[in-house]
């Protein structure tokens, strides 16, 4: 284990998960493979963490990302091999108000793979699904007013993946587009779409998203977009966006991923105003195995206008920076755990934070950190 300004306040031993999510004083840990599928954790006392209750998932998918607002519970359903049993993809909706004892609601289904990663304020839910007709995942937005019965309220896609529309497809040879998530600000959605890129939607009308702009990077940057977390502050007088690429799935070999800032005070041109890599990390530009740079920033912020953004960093574990300076961020703290057993390095997967500020760090093959940060 190294660090700098963090310590470890506690740790749950379990199977390796896809994400974390506090909400009060309870984890719940989306895992990677079945059978587990959730877990939840009673974390008032950090330095002891006790499993109150779990889920399970059939062999052949998972559930690997879980939001809780409003005492409903939502986890993906999603294939992961195509002899999975017919279990079918979408969402699993559970009331939590006893959080020992998760009730099944209903399950949202769709056609395909389902659910990967998504979103939910408590009132609506920002999915990522496969749906009959389209390629890929698109952008979905459901209405959960009535979690027993959730609506879909509107939907959007890149032209091209209404394949039942007659819609050209003009990306063969390339990676199909995939809506990877959707965060709201406002009235917009900021949208991760893969190798495709980013899109900035306004849903004013929630049933007609309509484009703002976009970006891509890729093929010029070999990586997927992983996450566009709009920040809720301006920052030197400019509104501020995160953007991530994942260092997985790379169209070529190539040095791992990196997280770009972008000014978009005028966010019909999304402007790239800074880049940050862990540092010593990409020392000449050469390629290295995937799982070594980038993975994804918290989307929950720390209280009030903290500048931190937590980030899970692959093989480099915690990596605290801060962007005060949207021009020029610099880390200020560091986690980097032991590899779970059996493994030669960490494949730190994602990361939260409480309203204790504590963060959690979980491991795609075991394990989930709390930890404090120590900066002064």
């Amino acid at each position: 284990m190294k660090s700098f300004n963090t310590r470890l306040a506690g740790r749950v031993e379990c199977p390796g998960g896809g994400q974390v999510w506090v909400d009060g004083k309870y984890l719940y840990i989306a895992h990677m493979d079945s059978p587990l599928g959730t877990s939840v954790h009673d974390v008032s006392d950090p330095s002891s963490p006790k499993m109150l209750s779990t889920l399970v998932i059939p062999e052949g998918w998972h559930s690997h990302k879980v939001r809780v607002a409003n005492d409903i519970m939502i986890v993906n359903h999603e294939r992961t091999r195509k002899d999975a049993v017919d279990f079918g993809g979408g969402l699993g909706i559970y009331d939590v108000s006893n959080p020992s004892k998760p009730r099944e609601l209903c399950k949202w289904r769709t056609v395909g793979s389902g659910v990967h990663r998504f979103t939910f304020d408590g009132r609506y839910a920002y999915i990522s699904p496969t749906v009959d007709g389209y390629v890929g995942n698109i952008v979905m937005i459901l209405d959960l007013k009535n979690p027993e019965k959730p609506e879909e309220v509107g939907r959007w896609w890149i032209p091209g993946q209404w394949e039942a529309g007659g819609e050209d497809y003009p990306w063969r040879g390339f990676p199909a587009p995939r809506c990877h998530h959707p965060i709201r600000k406002g009235d917009r959605l900021y949208v991760s779409y893969w190798h495709h890129g980013m899109f900035i939607l306004d849903i004013s009308d929630m049933s007609k998203p309509k484009l703002v702009s976009s970006r891509q990077t890729s093929p010029t940057f070999p990586h997927p977009t992983h996450t566009c977390l709009p920040i809720p502050f301006k920052l030197k007088g400019r509104d501020v966006m995160v953007v991530a690429d994942e260092d997985v799935l790379k169209i070529r070999p190539a040095a791992p991923s990196f997280a770009w800032i972008y000014d978009i005070t005028d966010e019909t041109n999304p402007l790239s105003i800074s880049t940050f890599q862990v540092p010593g990390l990409d020392p000449d530009g050469a390629p290295q195995p995937a799982m070594t740079g980038c993975h994804q920033p918290s989307d929950r912020l720390f209280a009030g206008e903290s500048t931190l953004i937590p980030f899970a960093w692959f093989a480099q574990g915690l990596r605290v920076v801060d962007i005060k300076d949207p021009f020029a961020p610099r880390e200020v703290a560091f986690y980097l755990p032991d590899p779970p057993q059996g493994q030669e390095r960490v494949t730190s997967n994602d990361v939260t934070v409480d309203d204790r500020g504590l963060v959690y760090l979980v491991d795609r093959n075991g394990g989930v950190d709390i930890v404090e940060l120590d900066i002064r």
